[in-house]
């Protein structure tokens, strides 16, 4: 029997919201994560299904908090086996990357199946040159690896099958990372694998295949598995399970195990829906009390530093852009002491269109023009019609060349009336 670890989707140096605490946080939830479900559950071994950075490019601050978290599992003796993912991989032609730094430095195993003359070989891991495309390990577990194929992955599975077909015979279970997704588990996800396009892996004996790439976590067949994104990427991955798979396998089964239980920043997220019946004042209101019920409710607790996202969605009876989003969204940062206070404000401007008839006259036509432009407006849709009768007799003063203090006159006397 072998347990290990396995994560995907780390994404050090996130740094979406240029803002440096929840840069940490990936850091954070990656070494808390490892000390629990690594270290404290003394695991075999640790895999890392892709996307291990962010970005290809690093600071030296993450590169730092790489070691860090490595260096919890070297110094407790467990291997760290990765694959590259999208965000890291080398580009064509590049002959390292930082995933290959941390393996040259023996902190990680990164496991490279070589492309030759259009066919994948598959190499042992070689201690002294610190390279290769599989590793047995002590424990009963070979270890497969594999690269980011991008849109080519589909046929790459048939070529690796193939590869792993040809490898010494192994009396244990066979665990192979893939950095990429399956079909129907999220929406607008492009590209995804179907499940018959990954037959081949399990006819060629792959008890486990350690996905990564979405980023919620999922089992398909009891042999998929997907742990999804330690710490989450958007607002809307707060909807997902996500986590790390704790697993113990053997020649019985499976038993993947999804840890949720670590360091993360808290995310809260509320609505605000308007019909266009409320005054700009009134929409802001409504905004701040639903803040202040999430406050008193403690779903958003203040000393957590939450990240909070509030979406302001439907119609307005103003013009959009009368609210000032800008000093609404720092108010309510200050408010809730949030690390990230994001307001979402999408909304329509309510409008109203009077079906007219081909023979309408043009004093109707104005009529009914100025009306609906009133109706619109929350503050003075309920006297539309008087309102928009004054409107006619503004055009016609200003027609007749009024002195403008007039004009100001009769209006100030048509809102009073």
């Amino acid at each position: 029997m072998a347990r290990f670890l396995h994560i995907a989707d780390i994404h050090l140096g996130f740094d979406h919201y240029d803002n440096r605490d929840r840069t940490k946080d990936f850091y954070l939830a990656l070494k808390d994560v490892l000390k629990r479900y690594a270290v404290g559950e003394n695991v075999d071994f640790v895999i890392i299904a892709g996307d291990f950075f962010e970005h290809r490019t690093i600071q030296p601050a993450i590169l730092n908090q790489a070691k860090d978290c490595l260096m919890l599992l070297k110094d407790a003796g467990i291997p760290a086996i990765a694959i590259e993912g999208n965000h890291d991989n080398r580009p064509y032609g590049t002959v390292t990357n930082w995933l290959k730094y941390l393996a040259d430095d023996g902190l990680l195993i990164l496991l490279e199946p070589e492309a030759l003359d259009g066919k994948i070989q598959y190499e042992p891991w070689n201690e002294h040159y610190l390279s290769g495309g599989y590793i047995d390990l002590p424990c009963g577990v070979r270890v497969l690896g594999s690269q980011w194929y991008g849109s080519s992955a589909p046929k790459m599975i048939q070529t690796l099958a193939d590869a792993i077909e040809e490898l010494p015979e192994f009396d244990g279970q066979t665990v192979m990372m893939f950095h990429h997704g399956l079909e129907g588990q999220i929406a607008r996800y492009q590209g995804a694998l179907r499940y018959n396009d990954l037959l081949p892996l399990k006819t060629v004996g792959v008890d486990y295949l350690a996905l990564g790439h979405i980023h919620k976590s999922y089992q398909e067949e009891g042999w998929i598995f997907n742990p999804g994104s330690l710490e989450a990427n958007s607002t809307q991955e707060t909807e997902f399970d996500r986590g790390a798979f704790l697993v113990t396998i053997d020649e019985s089964g499976i038993i993947a195990d999804l840890k949720t239980d670590y360091t993360q920043r808290s995310i809260v997220k509320l609505k605000v829906k308007t019909t266009g019946n409320e005054t700009l004042n009134e929409v802001e209101a409504r905004v701040v009390e639903t803040v202040q019920k999430a406050l008193k409710s403690k779903i958003l607790d203040p000393e957590k530093q939450p990240i909070v996202e509030l979406r302001i969605d439907g119609t307005v009876g103003f013009d959009r852009l009368d609210l000032d989003v800008k000093s609404l969204q720092q108010s309510l940062q200050t408010q809730t002491n949030a690390l990230i206070f994001l307001l979402r404000y999408n909304v329509d401007t309510l409008a109203f269109e009077t079906p007219l008839g081909e023979t309408a006259s043009r004093a109707h036509v104005e009529q009914e023009v100025f009306t609906d432009l009133l109706a619109a407006h929350s503050h003075y849709k309920a006297r539309a019609p008087q309102l928009a009768q004054g409107l006619i007799e503004l055009k016609d003063l200003q027609l007749q060349d009024y002195p403008e203090a007039d004009l100001y006159h009769f209006v100030q006397t048509l809102l009073e009336r």
